[in-house]
């Protein structure tokens, strides 16, 4: 982590760049050729994320990413942000960070999929800050989860995730995914609940936010900035995953859970924001 900040992996229909290596424009400038990971308008997906010195992930038995032929995912590129390159600027050191993937060609019956919870908003200077965000699953798919992973900077206190399901009463039953503290390796880990989800259960998460700055934090991709992300890792069975990859919200002070317009209730304002 002394070197490498974080590592996506993402799935693309097209790369951001012919180029083998390009400049993905997120962070400081500089004269390479600059692109996004993936190419403008083509499907594009996290598939792996890593931070932190995390170790590796170990995918459960017999699930796997469909990649290649007529998937969606025709190349994979590796987004590398680095903490320092102080050490390679000479040439006599070399950079190793990168990721081994093992792959099989015998189709597999549970695909893979990831989605990404996150936020935009801000975090007002001195101040503790709760940057919320929910979708709703209109896809009529069942979804097994099992692994989830936190992401913030170095403000991040607490995430958290869950599932929503209206019971007959018309209460919101509140399924906890998973919860940490964003500052321990940012590994993906196994969920706390693998119950199903279905067409028209919501997904929620929360980033607890502690601000000792004298200024306004915005969301953004350097570490004078935050993130607020949750990754939800998941399969189906014989069935394609969801098209809906990423799930944002406008984050504070525009979108909260407690909004009129989202219709929660019986929101576990405690347990979302401590261990």
């Amino acid at each position: 982590m002394a070197t490498a900040h974080h590592m996506l992996l993402y799935g693309c229909g097209q790369p951001g760049s012919e180029s083998a290596v390009w400049n993905c424009g997120e962070m400081a400038g500089g004269s390479e050729e600059s692109g996004s990971p993936c190419g403008s308008g083509a499907p594009s997906q996290i598939i792996y994320a890593w931070a932190r010195d995390a170790p590796k992930l170990e995918l459960p038995e017999g699930v796997g990413f469909k990649v290649g032929k007529d998937s969606p995912i025709q190349y994979i590129v590796l987004q590398v942000h680095y903490a320092h390159i102080d050490k390679f600027k000479d040439g006599t050191t070399y950079d190793d960070s990168g990721i081994f993937i093992h792959y099989t060609t015998k189709p597999l019956s549970k695909q893979a999929g990831v989605i990404l919870l996150g936020t935009a908003g801000y975090i007002p200077p001195m101040a503790t800050e709760h940057m919320d965000t929910l979708c709703d699953i209109q896809e009529d798919k069942v979804i097994h989860p099992f692994a989830y992973r936190t992401h913030t900077h170095s403000l991040g206190r607490m995430v958290s995730g869950y599932r929503i399901r209206k019971d007959d009463a018309g209460t919101d039953q509140w399924t906890l995914l998973g919860k940490r503290d964003p500052l321990t390796p940012q590994m993906f880990y196994p969920v706390e609940s693998r119950d199903a989800i279905r067409k028209n259960d919501r997904l929620a998460a929360r980033c607890t936010m502690e601000s000792n700055r004298t200024r306004i934090t915005k969301i953004g991709a350097t570490n004078e900035d935050e993130m607020c992300n949750f990754y939800l890792m998941y399969y189906v069975e014989n069935d394609e995953p969801l098209q809906m990859k990423y799930c944002f919200s406008n984050g504070p002070p525009l979108f909260r859970w407690s909004n009129r317009e989202t219709e929660l209730n019986h929101i576990p304002d405690y347990d979302s924001s401590h261990l």
